[in-house]
């Protein structure tokens, strides 16, 4: 089960959630974790949770890590990328590409695209808010 934080400067990394071997995405509040997502290991196609079927929100690339927004009319939005150690970037156009946070004890980069997608992308923008 691979743990998520979120980098914060001079400060220790927050614990955002996890995600199960099965792809199942959690964020962790006090009580029960609560499920907001999952990934399908296969593809990487990553959903958000929600009322009646889930949403399709985007995609990881599983040899590279590389993610991707899904953009219903268009062309997919690149993200940010995942190292093989877990470090999350994201992706500044004409600018180094700026470190998010990581995901610890991860099989594969369909697990940590959903981490990345579900978990440390809004924590992050809404830091940079």
């Amino acid at each position: 089960m691979g743990k998520v934080y979120l980098h914060r400067v001079l400060l220790p990394d927050k614990l955002l959630g996890r995600v199960s071997e099965d792809g199942k995405v959690y964020r962790s509040d006090a009580g029960l974790d609560d499920k907001i997502g999952r990934v399908d290991l296969d593809s990487g196609k990553i959903y958000k949770t929600q009322l009646g079927p889930d949403e399709y929100i985007g995609r990881v690339e599983l040899d590279d890590g590389k993610v991707y927004r899904h953009v219903p009319a268009g062309r997919d939005e690149y993200l940010g990328h995942i190292e093989p150690n877990g470090k999350m970037y994201y992706h500044e156009f004409l600018a180094p590409d700026d470190y998010m946070g990581n995901i610890a004890d991860f099989d594969t980069f369909a697990q940590a695209g959903a981490a990345f997608m579900l978990l440390v992308l809004p924590a992050y923008e809404q830091l940079m808010e």
